[in-house]
């Protein structure tokens, strides 16, 4: 699908909306994460993944699922050295 857009002016930026069909794309909803690469022929807009956030295969959440003071195994946690320690 091609659609037509036009840049404007947003205080002292420039802004792409996103309206008629490009706004019933799924996912693409107010505050939603995107992706954009940037080449000298434009911008290429993506939906971000959840896992891709952090580059990690599994959320916070889905870590923590489960644990609570008798199943974390605080025992087995590292001990710091100093220079991992922040001032």
């Amino acid at each position: 699908m091609r659609v037509e857009a036009k840049i404007q002016k947003w205080g002292n930026g420039l802004a792409l909306r996103i309206s008629g069909v490009m706004r019933d794309i799924p996912g693409f909803q107010e505050g939603a994460a995107i992706d954009v690469e940037v080449s000298e022929d434009g911008l290429v807009i993506h939906k971000r993944k959840e896992s891709s956030a952090a580059g990690l295969p599994y959320s916070e959440q889905q870590l923590l699922t489960g644990l609570d003071e008798s199943t974390a195994q605080v025992n087995l946690l590292a001990d710091l050295i100093a220079s991992e320690i922040p001032e």
